[in-house]
This record gives structure tokens, C-alpha cells and sequence, in this order.
């Protein structure tokens, strides 16, 4: 059987990113692919480039990883593009859209928010019509119809659901967990590359991190946004919500 391991939405976040691949390394999984945001909200995004870039079979664009490669009036998305210089910042714009692929018998499909854009938010709760959706093609694949599999990251929140013999998950975040205040990527198990009927598995994992060292070297770094990213780590509640 292969393993592919699944992460997304780093945020610049180094110690969540090394307590996940240490922690895929322990379980002997060679393959990872990488479904955007590797950059933005936290301090290291440079750092979690390279290192990306070294580990990551196969990488994709997230909505940060576009907007931060592109000209700013943002004193904030400024900050974040002069740590990345600019040979990071063109291999971020030249990051492809998705991934696709067969895996005992099923055909996998996988992107940051949507199979139509990077920007295009979805979240578990919303409504069925939306999240079966999901499974739909685009003109960003190769291949047309709906996915038996669909997997993405962007709401920071993992999940698996089933649609009528379908399966949709999404990884969650390494960097930036809005649950628990954890690590989380997914496993997918089966026969790589096979178009016969087999088994397959999807697995969530959590990884605990060293948070304060993540917020230590925010501080460090005099990062914009401090208080709502240390918020964010601390309690895996989003900045944004209200109440």
C-alpha cells in the first residue's frame, strides 16, 4: 500500500511545520504533497518556503500564496514580502492550481478551496449543495467529471464527509488550526497511480506543537498582527469572529 501525506496552511508557522513532518517521518510516509498558504500569518514564511520546497513532493498555490506574490498597498502583506525576497516570491506565483490522480480506483482530486478558485471559501457546515460542489471538475483539471475524492485545506477546520459513495475531507492546518489548538494534516492510503478497485483510507491527524515557541519567535520578530495571531494559536479561535 502507499501513503501520501496531505498538509496545507503553514502560515509561516516553523515549529507546527517541523512537529508535522517529524511526525510523518515517524510513520515512514515518503510522499507529501502541499495544498497552499505556506505563508502569511505567522513570522517564518521565508524558512517554511525552503523547507517546503526540500520536503514536498508536490506543492500548490493557497489564496496567500497569490496575493502575497503580487504588489501590495498592505503595510502587513508588505512585511510578509520582504521576508520572502523576491526568487520566493516568483516560485509562489509559478505554484500550480491543483492536483489529480488516481489511487485504488478512485480518482483523487485535491486543491486549496475549491476546484474553481483559491479564493472560493466552502466550510463543513455549509450547505450540502455547496459541499458536493466540491467533487465537480474545472477548467484548472485535466480530467472532466466529478472526483470519487476530494480533498483540500483553506477553512483550517479538518473533516471527512460521505456523499452517496463520494468522500470529501479537508486536511485542517499546520500552522494555524481553528479547532484545537494542534497541527492537523491527512493520511491517504491506497494503491497509488491504479485504476482497479481497492482499499483506500483517509486519516486526520493532530500533532501538539510548541506554541509559545511559535509565538516567541512572532515576538521576536516585531510581526505585524501579533495580538490576533497569538489569540489565534492559543485558543484555535478565528480573528474575525465575533462574540
Amino acid at each position: 500500500m502507499d501513503r501520501i501525506a496531505i498538509i496545507s496552511d503553514i502560515h509561516g508557522n516553523l515549529p507546527a511545520l517541523q512537529a508535522v513532518l517529524e511526525d510523518i517521518n515517524a510513520r515512514q510516509i515518503s510522499n507529501i504533497y502541499c495544498l497552499g498558504d505556506l505563508i502569511g500569518k505567522g513570522p517564518s514564511s521565508d524558512i517554511v518556503v525552503d523547507l517546503v520546497q526540500r520536503t514536498c513532493d508536490k506543492v500548490i498555490r493557497g489564496n496567500w500564496d497569490d496575493f502575497v506574490s503580487k504588489p501590495s498597498e498592505f503595510e502587513a502583506v508588505k512585511w510578509h514580502q520582504s521576508k520572502l525576497g523576491p526568487e520566493r516570491m516568483m516560485y509562489l506565483s509559478q505554484l500550480p492550481f491543483g492536483i489529480e490522480f488516481y489511487m485504488s480506483g478512485r480518482l483523487i482530486r485535491l486543491f486549496h478551496a475549491s476546484p474553481r478558485s483559491e479564493y472560493e471559501r466552502i466550510q463543513p457546515w455549509e450547505s450540502e449543495e455547496r459541499r458536493i460542489s466540491l467533487f465537480d471538475g474545472s477548467e484548472h483539471f485535466e480530467r472532466e467529471g466529478q472526483a470519487d475524492a476530494a480533498g483540500y485545506g483553506d477553512v483550517h477546520n479538518a473533516y471527512v464527509q460521505n456523499f452517496s459513495g463520494k468522500t470529501l475531507f479537508n486536511t485542517g492546518s499546520v500552522g494555524n488550526p481553528l479547532e484545537i489548538p494542534q497541527a492537523s494534516y491527512a493520511v491517504l492510503e491506497g494503491r497509488l497511480n491504479s485504476s482497479e478497485l481497492t482499499s483506500f483510507g483517509i486519516q486526520l491527524v493532530r500533532v501538539p506543537y510548541d506554541i509559545e515557541l511559535a509565538i516567541k519567535q512572532a515576538t521576536n520578530e516585531s510581526m505585524p498582527d501579533l495580538e490576533a495571531y497569538v489569540l489565534e494559536l492559543r485558543t484555535a479561535q478565528y480573528r474575525g469572529k465575533k462574540g
